[in-house]
């Protein structure tokens, strides 16, 4: 063992060697030698060293506009920022300028100095890049992500050379900073340590009642009703860090059991009802349609045909309206959060995900636990990971009963780029997760195939819906083609789906909803809603409700429906239906205090609201619903091949209980080398997700083959010789 440690060692001391070699040469070619002795780099060293504290302050100005010059992707925008914002653009630069007086603490001030302004360069890079395939800006939330974005290699959020190139770029930088902090000057200060500790603790100190006063007077803001603008207005710096300090919801103005009493009090009357109006239960669908908007209402674009025609076609004979959502062109769980719970994420910080936050630690009411209540069974499909967003967690806690993922499915059909299922495998997935109950069902299902990011360059020779983006470059009209042959598809999609539910012949209704517009760099001009915050919902019904159109928010969509159909058990439900019935208006404080103070009391208070007994719990959730099933298995060709049902690209087989390489060949065929298993070994098949998250598992097998011959151990080394000479 200590001689594979030495030899390791040794490998990376070789490396690290080799790496840094060019590097040191070019710090002693003439030409870098020639400028560290001319006399306009001893100038400038001698402003640094004699200047110091003041020289920051232009740094820190252009390390502002650089940072608004990468996120907003233009010059002039930046130069915008600073005539138009001039309050933010100087308290941003105030932020780095404090930041920066930590090198006053280091005798390597030169070396703490780029280290620091890096630091915010490097903030400016990601948000640039993100915001090149969302318009959400990038925020502190955003690092709950990493382990999702990880999973997402092959969705166009970042390719394997990007990857590999941002990997490279990092290892440069840190070689480059060790290289300096070895070689690097240092500067022996004359003033104190601890007079020099003051200084910096005072500047710290200082933002604090400096942003108070900002905020009071107007120039800065505690909250943005849209988080990209917010940004935009108040500086990339201001608003990420509002979403590292700003995170969760405070306790409001008030908050105590006597108000959350009279809340209740107020509503109870919809609160202790049970039953519905006449009786019946319908199931009830709600379908998120990803990145869904209704093209007809974009000025610019000109289409060959109508290309979701059955959508308007339930436009013009079922309830409809526009649905107002949380997020543009990313954070699909927030709008799902606030359709699923009825609770509203502008009470959370700037860019919060709860699902990544919050959901983590406590449960939380929704309409699954509202429906379950009355003996619905609730379900949810979906044709992605299910981890992402944490979701299996979220579902839980928001008391669903089963949950479908990418991983219990046979996904075989993709988009025309092959990175998003199409959403055709929703259809037998929902209908499959129905015929599992006896009762009336929930059913809440997700589609991906909308989902971005677009193309700029052809994708599809002849589609069969001709786009002209009126004033847009070439690319951006290739992006808009592909956009909207991808609705097309879900148009078709929702008319099987539609078909389906009619000819099952029990009263069902469907709600529908897009849950932001595309990440394709629409501004509200350019909307004929003149708000880039409003999708579409559409309905349907099988059991003839009355149509009746009304704009509705995603928290209050899913209660204005349970109201028509009777349903009005729920604190959450209850609240929303007897403020609506009330006349408050959506967004008014009248509306929102209360809202705010019963969603604090569940999430974060001490749960007043349910004293009465009525706590809703997160549930056991289970995985799918078609057993995973192993039933015979042999070997042939150097492989076991294991026949059984419900597999899918995400079973992985496990001998004895240890995961080994799988090959997945079609739903009722895996195959794994034979090497790996012997006559009277057992194995299972486990659906398993990201972060090898065991979803579920087959029934237990042992293997036996009447014709199975074990290897020798020479004939072992021979094919082991055999596949590395292969792989060669």
């Amino acid at each position: 063992m200590k001689k594979v440690l030495k030899k390791i060692k040794a490998g990376f001391s070789w490396l690290g060697n080799n790496i840094k070699k060019p590097f040191i040469k070019l710090a002693n070619s003439k030409a870098v030698q020639g400028y560290l002795s001319s006399k306009f780099h001893r100038t400038w060293m001698m402003l640094w060293d004699k200047y110091s504290f003041w020289m920051h302050i232009p740094l820190s100005l252009i390390i502002i506009f650089l940072m608004e010059w990468m996120s907003r992707h233009s010059f002039t925008a930046a130069c915008t920022f600073v005539s138009d914002h001039t309050g933010p653009y100087l308290f941003n630069s105030y932020c780095v300028f404090v930041a920066l007086s930590i090198v006053f603490l280091s005798k390597r001030r030169g070396w703490w100095r780029v280290f620091i302004s890096m630091i915010f360069i490097i903030l400016g890079i990601i948000n640039c890049v993100i915001l090149l395939n969302r318009v959400s800006p990038f925020g502190y939330t955003d690092l709950y992500m990493i382990s999702d974005l990880l999973t997402m290699q092959d969705s166009n959020y970042f390719s394997p050379q990007q990857a590999m190139l941002a990997i490279i770029a990092l290892i440069v930088y840190i070689i480059l900073m060790i290289i300096y902090a070895a070689r690097g000057p240092k500067k022996q200060d004359g003033k104190p340590f601890w007079q020099r500790l003051i200084l910096v603790v005072a500047l710290f100190v200082s933002l604090y009642p400096s942003t108070i006063l900002l905020r009071n007077s107007g120039i800065m803001t505690s909250y943005f009703g849209n988080l990209a603008q917010g940004y935009l207005d108040y500086g990339y710096l201001y608003g990420f860090s509002t979403s590292v300090l700003d995170r969760g919801m405070n306790r409001p103005f008030g908050y105590s059991e006597a108000k959350i009493d009279t809340i209740l009090e107020n509503d109870g009357a919809y609160i202790q009802t049970l039953q519905t109006a006449d009786g019946t239960r319908p199931n009830i669908v709600v379908i998120l349609l990803e990145s869904f908007y209704d093209v007809s209402e974009c000025k610019f674009l000109e289409t060959s045909e109508d290309p979701i025609p059955f959508i308007h076609s339930l436009e013009q004979n079922y309830s409809t309206g526009h649905c107002i959502v949380p997020v543009v062109g990313a954070g699909t769980c927030n709008s799902e959060f606030e359709v699923l719970t009825g609770l509203s994420c502008n009470f959370f910080g700037p860019g919060e995900y709860p699902q990544k936050t919050i959901l983590k630690e406590v449960d939380v009411e929704s309409y699954a636990d509202v429906l379950n209540e009355i003996g619905y069974t609730s379900h949810v499909v979906h044709n992605n990971g299910g981890n992402f967003y944490s979701r299996k967690n979220a579902f839980s806690q928001m008391g669903f009963d089963t949950f479908t993922s990418k991983e219990l499915l046979d996904i075989t059909e993709y988009t025309p780029l092959g990175n998003w299922p199409t959403d055709d495998i929703l259809l037998q997935a929902t209908l499959d997760a129905m015929d599992t109950t006896e009762g009336s069902d929930f059913i809440y299902t997700i589609t991906v195939e909308g989902h971005g990011s677009y193309p700029e360059y052809e994708v599809e020779k002849d589609p069969e819906i001709k786009v002209k983006a009126n004033g847009k470059t070439e690319g951006q009209n290739y992006a808009w083609e592909y956009y909207v042959n991808r609705i097309h598809n879900v148009d078709d999609f929702i008319k099987q789906y539609i078909q389906a539910f009619d000819e099952r012949g029990e009263d069902t209704i469907v709600i529908m909803f897009g849950d932001h517009l595309p990440t394709m760099g629409l501004t509200n001009d350019e909307v004929k809603t003149g708000d880039l915050y409003k999708t579409k919902y559409f309905t349907w019904n099988n059991f003839g409700m009355e149509k009746n159109d009304m704009d509705l928010t995603s928290y209050q969509l899913v209660s204005e429906y349970l109201n028509r159909l009777g349903i009005h058990n729920g604190n959450i439900n209850g609240y929303h239906q007897t403020a609506m019935a009330a006349g408050k208006k959506y967004g008014t404080g009248e509306y929102m205090n209360d809202l705010r103070m019963l969603q604090y009391d569940i999430m974060y208070g001490d749960r007043y609201t349910y004293k009465a007994g009525k706590e809703y719990k997160a549930s056991d959730i289970i995985m799918g619903v078609n057993e995973v099933n192993v039933d015979r298995a042999y070997f042939f060709n150097g492989r076991l091949h294991i026949y059984g049902d419900e597999f899918t690209k995400w079973s992985k087989v496990f001998v004895n209980d240890e995961q080994v390489s799988t090959k997945y060949e079609s739903g009722q065929v895996i195959t794994i080398n034979a090497k790996d298993v012997k006559n009277g070994d057992k194995i299972k098949v486990c659906q398993v997700g990201s972060s090898n998250t065991i979803f579920r598992e087959s029934n237990e097998y042992v293997v036996y083959d009447p014709h199975y011959v074990e290897e020798t151990e020479e004939e072992a080394i021979e094919d082991g010789e055999a596949e590395a000479d292969s792989a060669d």
